[in-house]
């Protein structure tokens, strides 16, 4: 199958969000030996709108769903992980080896998702040296030479707020076009470079804000 067509257009980027929930329900339906799934089964069972469903899989799924068939598992799949680049495998480096950068190590979930972290960094003596879940901790001095001979393009920060600037910079002159920030702070880097930030502290706020809405409304849990 020729997956390349799946890429003709632009997702829109609630759409892609959308994309590993989609991925993870099919997987499942696969494993279970489920060949085909309507639009139908699928919003039931994700608890979405019958039409965003259609919607989403139409711009992933050129053919569409078949009549009393609906659609092929396999094939969306396939499309889903070319859409998420699954099917390739993109190196990062990891610079903040305590306990955040640690979890972060462990997770094997990355590469399933096309993602490899090849080495982390530390300034901590103590940290240097050591290998954690299979990768090596290096001292940051050598980061930027890492990066530019081995091509990184993507670049995880997990340090405290006061040295994220200092790291950003860093991994931004050695050709890091993409960068995922744990710390909480807002990064200045140039229009070209990438950033996503995840701020856990202000994620589970809000989530205690709106179980608190929900239970001031009276909704029952």
């Amino acid at each position: 199958m020729d997956v390349n067509n799946a890429r003709e257009f632009s997702l829109p980027r609630q759409t892609f969000q959308r994309l590993p929930a989609y991925y993870n329900y099919l997987r499942m339906l696969r494993s279970e030996g489920t060949e085909s799934v309507s639009s139908t089964s699928i919003a039931r069972d994700l608890r979405l709108g019958e039409v965003q469903v259609r919607k989403d899989l139409s711009w992933i799924s050129k053919a569409g769903g078949r009549p009393r068939t609906g659609f092929s598992v396999a094939e969306l799949i396939d499309r889903i992980e070319f859409q998420l680049g699954y099917n390739r495998m993109d190196e990062a480096v990891l610079v903040g080896a305590g306990n955040l950068g640690r979890a972060l190590l462990s997770y094997s979930g990355f590469e399933e998702s096309g993602i490899k972290i090849v080495a982390a960094f530390d300034s901590d003596n103590h940290l240097v040296g050591q290998s954690l879940f299979g990768k090596q901790v290096l001292p940051v001095a050598k980061l930027s030479d890492l990066c530019r001979r081995m091509h990184i393009l993507i670049g995880i920060i997990a340090v405290p707020a006061s040295q994220a600037q200092e790291v950003c910079d860093l991994l931004v002159t050695a050709g890091v076009a993409a960068i995922w920030n744990f710390a909480p702070i807002h990064l200045s880097v140039p229009n070209e470079v990438l950033v996503k930030n995840e701020n856990l502290a202000a994620a589970l706020a809000i989530l205690s804000q709106d179980l608190s809405d929900r239970l001031a409304q009276g909704v029952c849990l």
